[in-house]
């Protein structure tokens, strides 16, 4: 990873502006082509260095309804349950742990009677306990890792 490589995950993590043409805005406040960015982006993702590149949602505000999960999950099933569970749209992230309960996730979902029917499918097509942990106080907090100090 170059300089620009970093100046660029510095932009990333600030937030794209909202804009038409967001990665010709980036490109034009550090000074390098848009194609260069793109590609430059893309080469990051390749590398595994940019998971996921989208939008960040208040989703409380906007009415969803979310919560943490953890499952012990035998590790000869890993795999099995992680591509289950990784199925719904509504997971948003998956970790594997080296604990007791091996397997965290995250489920987002438009209202608690969905939530809660994806977590006990979860149960029923794996005979695995899920354990949920919805939100009781919130605290959002920004980090961001200055790459190129």
């Amino acid at each position: 990873m170059d300089q620009i490589d970093a100046q660029i995950l510095n932009y990333l993590q600030q937030g794209i502006t909202l804009s038409s043409s967001p990665f010709q805005d980036m490109a034009g406040e550090l000074g390098i082509a848009e194609e260069l960015v793109l590609a430059r982006i893309q080469a990051l993702r390749d590398q595994g260095l940019i998971r996921r590149l989208g939008g960040v949602f208040d989703s409380p505000k906007m009415g969803m309804k979310s919560t943490l999960c953890a499952m012990e999950v035998p590790e000869e099933k890993i795999e099995e349950v992680a591509q289950l569970v990784n199925a719904y749209r509504e997971v948003t992230h998956n970790y594997l742990r080296k604990d007791q309960y091996n397997m965290w996730f995250t489920v987002t979902a438009p209202s608690l009677e969905r939530l809660e029917w994806i977590l006990q499918e979860i149960q029923a097509r794996t005979g695995l306990a899920v354990t949920s942990m919805p939100v009781r106080q919130r605290y959002k907090i920004k980090v961001v890792f200055e790459l190129d100090e």
